[in-house]
């Protein structure tokens, strides 16, 4: 089930917002020009699907968000924890960069087709933690300052957006923030 906790960026233990409801995530989100939405989640995906038959399987809602969107790289990554049963050197380095604060200079579409993740939006002093689930698209404005956690055993699969190829580089901020926050796995554990 989709989640959505907000905090002020000062002080983790004082939650502000605690929902799940689809249509509250949805209007909260709108306010800072980050769009949520829901997909029908199809069944029958492989184990380790192939960007190709994840794309296959959701032409139809992808087709849409390219039209609507402009988006001219669209692919499909998997993560399971066979993927990971121990975390090499550069697998955990490139997990810690996504756990530091940083933006992008393209707009970050993120649709999770199995499998969730946490997406924290650090926007006018709060912080949006988007636990999203499968079925969940979540759209992030170029240049909003964020980060993302899949968990120390990540298991999920989503189809990525992009408007050019080098959409996906992040710009960190140094902004250690990150830290104090309920990680992927002690949010999930409070459901």
């Amino acid at each position: 089930m989709t989640l959505l906790t907000v905090w002020p960026d000062t002080d983790a233990s004082s939650v502000l917002v605690r929902t799940s409801d689809a249509e509250e995530i949805k209007a909260e989100l709108k306010q800072l020009g980050v769009r949520f939405d829901r997909w029908p989640v199809v069944a029958g995906l492989a184990a380790e699907p192939s960007s190709e038959s994840v794309l296959a399987a959701y032409e139809a809602y992808v087709s849409q968000v390219i039209e609507s969107e402009g988006y001219v790289y669209v692919d499909a990554l998997h993560m399971t924890p066979a993927d990971t049963p121990e975390w090499t050197s550069a697998a955990l380095e490139a997990r810690q960069k996504f756990l530091a604060e940083h933006t992008h200079d393209d707009d970050e579409d993120r649709f999770f087709a199995r499998g969730s993740g946490v997406f924290y939006l650090h926007v006018d002093g709060k912080v949006y933690g988007v636990l999203c689930e499968a079925g969940d698209l979540l759209s992030v404005p170029a240049n909003t300052t964020h980060w993302f956690d899949m968990g120390t055993r990540p298991d999920y699969v989503a189809i990525r957006f992009f408007h050019d190829d080098e959409g996906w580089v992040g710009n960190f901020t140094g902004n250690h923030l990150a830290e104090n926050f309920p990680t992927f796995d002690e949010l999930t554990a409070t459901r």
